[in-house]
């Protein structure tokens, strides 16, 4: 059978998602289109040669809309024969380009693709594609569901109370994921996966100077009387210093079969091993990390064990302080280089960014067995294993 590999990745620095953010003049076709170009000059592959480029983008509005990544393969020069499609699975969007640009690869349909994403929150706010009194459920599932659906924010405060993770670990958690992110910079990690733009080389949200005493002084950020009414578990310890920032960013990987890269003489960064998405309580919304990573680990015949290296998307410390719980997995060994509470979480970009962390991590490590998980708005998640050849 076919196999799938990475011999490229590459992301943008990761800027504020707001309006005096340092890429908040960047249009997010040229965020895009700017990581693109980077890979390909970057593979010194033939863009000729690229069968399909799939990109994550989740606010499919405004100046993110019209497919996105069609118009981002083209402002970065990539030949008009080289065809783009948008998709979306929440913050786990890009991710899903992963799984689907191996897939394509590993069945045969495609020879050379391009995963990507990209997300400018400050030139369109989360939310934007859902004009103010319009209802994106629907009927049936207010019928399902009468007590009705929570945010994001409302989930993480849930997952907080049932798994009892505390506001001092959520608070700890988050300032190991800025001095990781602080350190791999100083120590140059991320020199390799970052094309800087426009004199941006560094990404804007890490604090290294950040501490518990810091973050203590923070209030909720989701507090709402309604829903203290409805959930009187939920002691209000989600913060905007143990929750990711709002950003702008985009990231991509060039993915190939094994035989292909092989024939070009490119070296791969490595093989993608193993691929799951389930679907969860969409109340509590974002613990599909926890089935998909027992899910990937039983497709690939693994145990945590055998696992090196993870990045789990930090969407909130709570949601990976309750996986690190059910999992029991070493937290030394999860996000090692930071995560999006330090370095920014930019929805359609994060699944390629985590992707892109990833490789070079292995790479700069020496693991074997990587695993990726993201939790995803609505109850899903995606996994996947990556081995390095």
């Amino acid at each position: 059978m076919r196999d799938a590999v990475v011999v490229e990745a590459v992301r943008t620095p990761i800027g504020k998602g707001k309006p005096n953010g340092a890429l908040a003049h960047v249009h997010p076709v040229e965020l895009l289109a700017h990581t693109l170009r980077t890979l390909v000059e970057r593979s010194g592959v033939d863009p000729e040669l690229i069968d399909d480029v799939i990109g994550g983008t989740v606010d499919q509005v405004g100046e993110q809309a019209m497919n996105t990544t069609r118009y981002a393969a083209l402002s970065a020069g990539l030949p008009e024969s080289v065809p783009a499609t948008t998709v979306d699975r929440q913050c786990g969007s890009s991710q899903q380009a992963v799984h689907f640009a191996a897939q394509g690869v590993i069945s045969g349909a495609y020879d050379i693709a391009v995963a990507c994403g990209v997300e400018s929150m400050s030139r369109v706010p989360m939310w934007s594609n859902v004009p103010e009194g319009k209802d994106p459920f629907g009927p049936g599932i207010a019928a399902r569901y009468p007590e009705g659906l929570v945010p994001q924010g409302i989930s993480a405060e849930l997952i907080a109370a049932k798994w009892s993770v505390t506001r001092e670990q959520m608070d700890a958690f988050a300032v190991s994921s800025h001095r990781r992110a602080a350190a791999a910079w100083d120590a140059g990690l991320f020199d390799a996966e970052v094309a800087p733009l426009e004199g941006i080389t560094r990404d804007e949200c890490v604090r290294p100077g950040t501490s518990t005493e810091v973050l203590a002084g923070l209030r909720p950020a989701y507090h709402d009387p309604g829903f203290a009414e409805r959930f009187p578990q939920i002691e209000w310890n989600v913060t905007a210093g143990n929750a990711s920032p709002v950003n702008d960013g985009a990231s991509a990987v060039l993915v190939m079969a094994g035989e292909t890269a092989a024939r070009l003489g490119l070296r791969p960064l490595a093989r993608l091993h193993s691929f799951a998405v389930t679907g969860s309580d969409p109340l509590l919304m974002l613990t599909g990390v926890v089935p998909a990573t027992e899910k990937v680990l039983r497709w690939a015949g693994l145990s945590l064990d055998d696992i090196d290296l993870f990045e789990v998307n930090e969407a909130f410390s709570s949601v990976v302080l309750a996986w690190q719980q059910e999992t029991g997995a070493d937290l030394d060994k999860v996000n090692v280089h930071g995560g999006a509470v330090a370095l920014g979480h930019p929805l359609g970009a994060s699944g390629t960014r985590l992707t892109t962390t990833l490789v070079h991590a292995m790479r700069e490590r020496g693991a074997r067995y990587a695993l990726q998980t993201m939790c995803e708005a609505g109850g899903l998640a995606n996994a996947m294993i990556l081995e390095r050849i």
